[in-house]
């Protein structure tokens, strides 16, 4: 994991953690107060016509019982933290222990303050097991309550963490995938360049033979500057297609035209990086390279319907190769390998196609989603 991935893991760690904790102070705060608000109207208010009724000292008393469950309820909130990561049904078991624990001591608390606070009796006096069952029973439910709520506030938490980790290693996953078809091209785009080098300094052309080399290590300087991603933008792609053209236009001279005809709205779309690069360099092998006439090769991007509609068109014979074989296995490394990112990048929502254009040449056409 690279620096920037692991800073992004600690914010996106430290998001969750701001966010949880707000939630979870929210759900405190209201949750007591309505309990007081309970307590108070279903408790005391209907003991205000009794003569013995003493006012102030069930008010302190609702004032101190809500104090004591908060601080109960923050206690197993932090325990439940703990405890989530293990499994399920460990966790339920400690979880709704810690509670009945935690209730039974909110019970006595409850009862010994009453005693205390609103008949000045000591704090276990006059204690009786229907009377103390009777409390038990709403302090047991109460911490049960309040365990239920925080176990699915931390166990959704920790199914959304565990999500966005698989999601981020599907993504890893994919951009490793993409990297390594890119590495494929390396190889290949080399050998062809370096063998028409070599033609080159066979026929003793040797000033375009070193101007070609030239514009080689030009173009790798400009891939190793864009760290080779394995995405990039129409933008760029078009940059790193015009380096690839230059060395082309070496060999070829006046024999190469390449025509652009790109809409200002898609050049911030993503793509595979050297996505062009490919099917220009099979467009020359076949259409530019057999004639002794000059050729021209026209790139066009537009956008149709929330999607980038690509082409590649050329003027060569119509009857070449890459059309007999038609998407087959006969398309080549760079073709077969353009596929490949394309399925991997868009995740099969992609055309691909290869059409003569009658008998005059032919055109490579994509259709892929607009990401900008």
């Amino acid at each position: 994991m690279d620096e920037n991935q692991e800073q992004s893991n600690l914010e996106m760690g430290a998001q969750a953690f701001s966010k949880q904790s707000h939630q979870f102070w929210t759900l405190q705060v209201a949750g007591w107060l309505g309990y007081a608000v309970f307590v108070f109207a279903a408790i005391i208010r209907p003991q205000f016509d009794d003569v013995n009724f003493n006012f102030s000292g069930q008010l302190i008393n609702l004032i101190i019982e809500t104090m004591c469950g908060f601080f109960l309820s923050y206690l197993q909130w932090l325990f439940i933290q703990k405890v989530v990561h293990l499994p399920l049904k460990i966790t339920l078991l400690l979880s709704f222990i810690s509670a009945a624990f935690l209730g039974l001591l909110y019970n006595i608390i409850k009862l010994s303050v009453y005693k205390v606070i609103v008949y000045q009796q000591q704090w276990n006096e006059a204690w009786n097991m229907l009377e103390f069952g009777g409390w038990l029973l709403f302090s047991l439910t109460t911490m049960f309550a309040w365990t239920s709520i925080f176990f699915i506030m931390l166990y959704n938490t920790k199914l959304q963490k565990e999500h966005e980790m698989l999601l981020r290693a599907q993504t890893s996953a994919k951009d490793a995938q993409l990297q390594m078809l890119r590495y494929q091209l390396n190889p290949h785009f080399m050998f062809n360049t370096m063998n028409a080098i070599s033609t080159l300094i066979y026929k003793y052309e040797n000033d375009k033979a070193n101007e070609m080399l030239d514009k080689l290590c030009e173009f790798f300087r400009y891939t190793l500057d864009q760290n080779e991603k394995s995405q990039t933008t129409l933008q760029k792609e078009l940059e790193l297609l015009d380096l690839y053209v230059s060395i082309e236009k070496v060999r070829f001279v006046e024999r190469l035209t390449i025509n652009m005809d790109i809409s200002e709205n898609v050049l911030d779309c993503q793509v595979p990086s050297m996505l062009l690069q490919p099917l220009v360099e099979n467009s020359i092998k076949y259409a530019i390279e057999p004639r002794k006439k000059a050729g021209f090769i026209t790139i066009s991007a537009k956008k149709v319907n929330e999607r980038v509609l690509i082409d590649v068109i050329d003027n060569g014979n119509g009857n070449n190769e890459k059309v007999t074989h038609g998407l087959g296995n006969g398309l080549g490394i760079g073709m077969s390998n353009t596929k490949a990112r394309l399925d991997a990048m868009f995740n099969g929502d992609y055309e691909f196609n290869i059409a003569n254009n009658n008998d005059n040449g032919t055109t490579v056409t994509i259709s892929i989603p607009l990401r900008s």
